[in-house]
This record gives C-alpha cells, sequence and structure tokens, in this order.
C-alpha cells in the first residue's frame, strides 16, 4: 500500500491538469474540424497509441465473452454518445460552461452508484459537497454564460446528458470489474465507440481529406489523442479499483476552474476577481466529499487490489 500510496493523489492531480486543458483545446480545433469526425480521428489515433503501448506487455483480449457486452454498452456511452455530445454542444457554448455542465458527473455518478455498488451508498455529506461545489462552479463561469439562441440550450442539454453517461459507464465498470490491463480497456471501449462514429461522421461530415487541416487542428487533435485519451484514460483505469467511483468523480469538480483559467491566459476569455470566491466554494465542497471517506476508501481498496504497475 506504501508503494503505490504516493501514485494515487499523482495521478489524479495530472488528470485534473490535463483534463483543464482538454476544454480549450476542444474549442480551438472545432473551429476548423466538424465535431463528429473530430471525435472519431481523436479515439482512432488513441486506439493506436493504446495498442502500442499494450502489445507484447499484456493481454489484449478480454477473458470472457460477456466482457465485451459490457466494453461494447460502456463504450457507446463514454465515447460516442458523451464526447459527440459535448463536442457539438461546444459549437454553441463556451469551453468555461462546457466545463460546468460536465461537473455533474459526480452527482450522476454518486446516484448510480448507491443503486448498483451497495459499498457506496449516498450520504448526505457527499451529495452536499457536490452540489456547494457545482455552485461555486457555476459562480466562477456565470460571465462565461453566452447563450445564443435555441441551440445553445440544447448544446447545454446534450453535454449533461452526455455527463450522465459517462457516469453510468464508469459504475457499469466499477461493478462489472473487467480483467483486463486499463490501456486495453480503454482501447476496447475506442474501439465500440468510434465505429458508429466514423459511420455518422462520413455520413453528416463527408471526407476527412476535405477537411481544412491547418496546423492548429492538427496540434488539437494530437494533443487531445495522445495526452487527453490515451495518458488520461490510462491513468483514470488505473485509479477506478484504487478509489471510490464518488472520489475519483470529483475530478470533474476540479477541471472547470482548470478550464476557466486557461482560458483567460490563453484564449483570451475573461476572468474576474470575484470569480476566485467560486474556486474557494469549489474547493471547499470537494472537501466535504472527501472528508472522512477518502483516506478510508483508498487504504481499503489497495489493500484489495493488487498493484498493477
Amino acid at each position: 500500500m506504501q508503494r503505490i500510496g504516493w501514485r494515487i493523489p499523482a495521478a489524479w492531480l495530472t488528470l485534473c491538469i490535463v483534463w483543464s486543458s482538454t476544454w480549450l483545446a476542444i474549442k480551438v480545433g472545432l473551429r476548423d474540424l466538424p465535431p463528429i469526425s473530430f471525435v472519431a480521428i481523436r479515439f482512432l489515433i488513441a486506439i493506436v497509441a493504446l495498442s502500442a503501448v499494450s502489445v507484447g506487455r499484456v493481454r489484449l483480449l478480454p477473458l470472457h465473452r460477456a466482457d465485451y457486452v459490457v466494453l461494447a454498452l460502456t463504450g457507446i456511452l463514454m465515447f460516442a454518445v458523451n464526447y459527440t455530445l459535448l463536442f457539438w454542444g461546444e459549437l454553441y457554448v463556451s469551453s468555461g460552461l462546457a466545463a460546468v455542465l460536465q461537473a455533474t458527473i459526480p452527482i450522476f455518478g454518486m446516484i448510480f452508484a448507491h443503486w448498483m455498488l451497495p459499498d457506496e451508498p449516498l450520504r448526505l455529506q457527499k451529495l452536499m459537497g457536490a452540489l456547494l461545489a457545482l455552485g461555486g462552479v457555476a459562480l466562477i463561469c456565470m460571465r462565461l454564460l453566452s447563450f445564443s439562441g435555441l441551440l445553445a440550450f440544447w448544446g447545454g442539454v446534450g453535454i449533461s446528458l452526455g455527463g450522465a453517461g459517462a457516469a453510468f459507464s464508469n459504475v457499469v465498470l466499477k461493478k462489472r470489474a473487467i480483467q483486463i490491463a486499463p490501456a486495453m480497456l480503454a482501447a476496447w471501449q475506442m474501439i465500440f465507440g468510434v465505429i458508429p462514429l466514423f459511420i455518422l461522421g462520413f455520413a453528416v461530415d463527408g471526407n476527412p481529406a476535405h477537411f481544412h487541416w491547418s496546423t492548429m487542428s492538427i496540434f488539437c487533435l494530437l494533443y487531445l489523442a495522445v495526452i487527453g485519451s490515451s495518458l488520461t484514460f490510462l491513468l483514470l483505469y488505473w485509479l477506478l479499483p484504487r478509489m471510490s467511483v464518488t472520489n475519483l468523480q470529483t475530478i470533474s469538480l476540479i477541471t472547470p476552474p482548470g478550464a476557466v483559467m486557461l482560458g483567460w491566459a490563453l484564449g483570451g476569455e475573461k476572468f474576474p476577481l470575484w470569480s476566485l470566491l467560486g474556486a474557494a466554494v469549489v474547493l471547499a465542497g470537494v472537501w466535504m466529499i472527501f472528508h472522512r471517506t477518502n483516506d478510508q476508501s483508498i487504504a481499503e481498496a489497495a489493500a484489495a487490489v493488487p498493484d498493477r504497475g
């Protein structure tokens, strides 16, 4: 347990930093690339990267046929549904608003975990902490909420529904506990997710060879695929058996303030000083969720699950 103890907060912090930056990368990449094909190509590259680091090192195929059903279900929810709705929604709403809406993932996650995972009942303190943190996120991004009509409204609804699908996917994976290396777990999910995306992308967006492949769009695509997908999902699925779903999904409450800061520093978005109060509220809510549960859940998970590197 001591051997992996320091890796848990390091991996959690890395996920917070990287996922804070992906919102701006998506927004910039959407200037040149259509959303559905953008998602599909992103995860196709990620599949290649994850497979490359797995060949000769870990088992490539799941042990049971039923695992493929779980991987297909969660892959479609996580990658085909969640990310398509997220990319499409960011065409009409700001990156900060998208981060706020995806911060609802822990709320959905706690509800699903309450019904599906007996060891993770819904506690009032966690619920209040999540609601407090969401209030802080909303305060930070208040001046970024620039709705522009009905499409913006449905964009926001779509991003929220995608977050619910992602939360359900995480809980199903936690319950099923598929015995396969994290890299191939993510790769198989992506494979099942991108198949319908490429079909839909060709029908809606056309031939990718005709897209406007600017230097910036290529950079955003590679960053999202290699760093924002391959690296982060390796870390996510390594952490999944070592942290509770609720605690792990609080990453979605940390990333919106980071996304706003990067939007201010690199994307020209305004960040009023009073929004620092919102950041303090977010951290207070996250503390409420972790308090009295974090150390115990990590210790139990670390003792029960062998270190798979």
